[in-house]
């Protein structure tokens, strides 16, 4: 099959977040019957990591499997491809596995590919896949930016804040205390802050992402709470330390996940790639133990996660060549 008709049937398998077995066997059956040596990797429920190998990896391509819900089907017209995981990061997957087939065809050898569950939501396939062994020594990550190379990358920090209060007869609220006002005063302050910048990475940035509370309309609400994401530009502990003198004894404030900012290598491939920084995450600071982390894709992250979501074909064609020229550099670094 070509590129575009790969792309096509592993956008139609669905794999949001905790269930990407199907897109895990789709790959490992692909990889095998092109003659790839391929393991898989048990994370739990029935998901694995697919990693597949020519020769002993000293460079490996990775990228995840799993989606943002809801699930949106595949489309095409002359110039993209639509669906959920076009961009990220099943388009991106395409134009890797490609580019290996490419590098095995052209007689290189000792490369990889790493395929892995749960990045979007806590990176537990990353977590599991360090644990792998290997003699890998450079780790091209796939992600949507905008077929650039990425020298940096924010680090993350989710949170949960909780309100508590006490409940009263909504026409007396003096004899109650409203968790969801508490609530609120706590978000404006969180607005109003100055967080860490970076000469590099920019500002921190968040997002307040839920919001929940309350019983009825006329009862003063006893609880209420709010997640929220944080990209950051320093060590998520000494943000998470922040935020907690900001929000101080007025309510609990829980920490979620979180990864560290990450400086990338980038390589000169005989190509004229552009470079830039890029303020989401990624499953490179989970996956240590393979070596220097380089960071390239096509599609844009703007378009991730929406309901438009889509990669232009000429894109993905391009990106074959750019990962391949990347690999050679790389495999010929003494």
């Amino acid at each position: 099959m070509d590129i575009f008709q790969f792309t096509r049937e592993l956008i139609e398998v669905e794999s949001t977040t905790w269930n990407e077995g199907g897109a895990g066997r789709w790959l490992r059956d692909y990889l095998s019957d092109q003659g790839f040596a391929v393991e898989t990797q048990e994370v739990g429920d029935g998901r694995f990591n697919v990693f597949a190998k020519f020769g002993d990896p000293v460079v490996t391509f990775s990228s995840h499997m799993d989606t943002v819900p809801p699930y949106i089907g595949f489309r095409e017209d002359d110039k993209n491809i639509y669906g959920r995981g076009a961009c990220d990061a099943k388009g991106v997957i395409a134009a890797q596995v490609f580019a290996a087939q490419k590098l095995r065809d052209e007689g290189h050898k000792d490369f990889g590919m790493l395929y892995v569950v749960g990045e979007e939501d806590g990176s537990d396939g990353a977590l599991k896949a360090n644990e792998l062994p290997n003699h890998n020594r450079f780790l091209i990550n796939g992600e949507p930016t905008e077929s650039k190379q990425a020298i940096a990358t924010k680090g993350a920090l989710r949170v949960v804040i909780e309100a508590s209060g006490k409940t009263a007869h909504a026409a007396y609220p003096e004899f109650g205390e409203s968790a969801i006002e508490k609530l609120i005063d706590i978000l404006q302050d969180i607005r109003q802050a100055d967080w860490p910048t970076d000469p590099l990475l920019g500002a921190t940035t968040y997002n307040i992402g839920t919001i929940t509370g309350g019983r009825k309309p006329n009862v003063v609400p006893d609880f209420a709470s709010s997640e929220l994401m944080f990209r950051t530009v320093q060590p998520p502990d000494e943000l998470y330390k922040l935020i907690c003198e900001r929000v101080g004894n007025r309510a609990l404030v829980k920490r979620g996940f979180s990864i560290v900012p990450v400086h990338c290598q980038t390589v000169d491939c005989g190509q004229h790639i552009p470079t830039g920084v890029m303020r989401f995450g990624t499953d490179i600071p989970c996956l240590t133990n393979w070596g220097t982390p380089l960071l390239y894709g096509p599609g844009s992250i703007h378009d991730a996660h929406t309901s438009h979501e889509y990669i232009a074909k000429e894109d993905l064609v391009s990106a074959v060549d750019t990962y391949a020229a990347m690999a050679k550099t790389l495999l010929a670094t003494d």
